[in-house]
């Protein structure tokens, strides 16, 4: 005689999911990863990273990536919406710096236990 299936599998073995992200948290990932989905944006966060004092003004990162102020500053706008760098206003000029503690809790959501 054959047990029920349900009966089997909770004979065999323990469930291996513990816990997962609640799905705000998940939307909130999502949103930072689909901000690092786009070379560009990716290519802005190392430049500020590696700035001196690691902030950059928005007028210095338009000649590294080859774009208009106007495009750069709407991919810096996406970043900033999920997080994944603080900007300051200086008078006429943006600057942002990377948030490294985005940056890890991205990473730490993901990384296995």
């Amino acid at each position: 005689m054959s047990l029920p299936a349900t009966i089997e599998r909770s004979a065999c073995c323990a469930p291996r999911v513990t816990s997962s992200l609640m799905p705000e948290q998940a939307d909130g990932l999502a949103r930072v990863f689909k901000a690092l989905g786009d070379p560009t944006r990716v290519h802005l966060l190392s430049l500020i990273a590696r700035s001196e004092g690691g902030e950059a003004c928005i007028c210095d990162l338009t000649e590294p990536v080859g774009l208009s102020q106007a495009t750069v500053s709407h991919h810096m706008k996406l970043l900033a919406e999920a997080g994944l760098v603080t900007r300051e206003q200086r008078g006429r000029w943006a600057y942002f710096a990377v948030n490294g503690e985005a940056l890890a809790a991205a990473a730490d959501a993901l990384r296995p236990l």
